[in-house]
């Protein structure tokens, strides 16, 4: 199981998305009152932080694509099922972009003309796309050797 390329892919994916439940995807500036928006939602950045706007979709996301990851690493045996929880893995990260893209256009209130400045934490589904399509990629060469083999005999 830990022998295998897409494993470690897959590991790191895990990883990504754990870390990116931690991280704040951007900060909003509105005035001289700065928030954080994060996967949980937006909050102020005072000694006393306040949840102003719940995004719970997008943490509920996040949570999904990291533990499908990690359930998709114990199917080594069912490599077609593997490759096809892996393509689901990637439409759900690219749900992260769309769930993000989605709070951003819809604040409002006080926030409807805060200035937006992304972190660093919102590209790691794109590194999470990349791992998981090297991952397709390593499945599908082993299934192909499978298969090779089989036709030996």
């Amino acid at each position: 199981m830990l022998q295998r390329i897409q494993t470690v892919y897959l590991l790191i994916i895990v990883g990504l998305m754990v870390v990116l439940l931690f991280l704040p995807l951007a900060v909003l500036q509105a005035g001289d009152q700065l928030y954080t928006f994060d996967v949980m939602g937006i909050s102020t950045m005072s000694a006393t932080s306040q949840l102003i706007y719940p995004t719970w979709g997008l943490f509920v996301l996040t949570a999904a694509v990291a533990l499908i990851a990690f359930i998709t690493i114990f199917l080594f045996k069912k490599r077609i099922l593997q490759i096809r929880m892996c393509i689901f893995n990637a439409i759900l990260m690219l749900g992260i972009y769309g769930m993000f893209a989605f709070f951003v256009s819809h604040l409002n209130g006080p926030l409807a003309d805060a200035r937006l400045s992304i972190k660093f934490a919102c590209a790691l589904p794109v590194v999470g796309l990349i791992l998981d399509y090297l991952a397709i990629r390593n499945i599908g060469a082993d299934e192909a050797l499978v298969r090779s083999l089989e036709r030996l005999r």
